[in-house]
């Protein structure tokens, strides 16, 4: 079992930002940059393209409000998004707010961000849902 497939069950706590019947959106505790969420399909699968059809051509659909959200709240020219697969074993897709292609850059060191910071960022997020 993958941590993802742990906080989908509620055995780990996650700042959630919305979810849905085959989906989880929450914030990474492991942000490049303050306002990155994570989409997570409820199913464990390891790689995307892996994913049912349906999953595949709604993840998209589900990540879009929330795309809008981040630009809303965020500190940022628009919402990027990723999919690197490398991380944990369990398909999953960054929206990061970006203000350069260098925002999506993986190898720069992650940031630390407060639980309240966190908390405060969830909120903000949730609210333009």
């Amino acid at each position: 079992m993958t941590i993802f497939s742990k906080i989908i069950r509620g055995e780990i706590p996650a700042y959630r930002i919305t979810e849905n019947e085959k989906f989880l959106a929450f914030l990474d505790v492991f942000p490049l940059v303050k306002g990155h969420v994570l989409i997570v399909p409820k199913i464990e699968v390891d790689n995307l393209f892996n994913l049912p059809d349906d999953y595949l051509a709604e993840m998209l659909l589900f990540a879009k409000p929330i795309a809008k959200a981040i630009e809303k709240t965020m500190d940022c020219n628009r919402c990027g998004i990723t999919v690197m697969g490398l991380e944990v074993p369990h398909a999953h897709m960054h929206l990061i707010p970006i203000n350069s292609a260098n925002d999506l850059n993986f190898t720069q060191a992650k940031i630390a961000v407060t639980k309240e910071e966190m908390e405060t960022i969830m909120q903000m997020i949730v609210s333009a849902l």
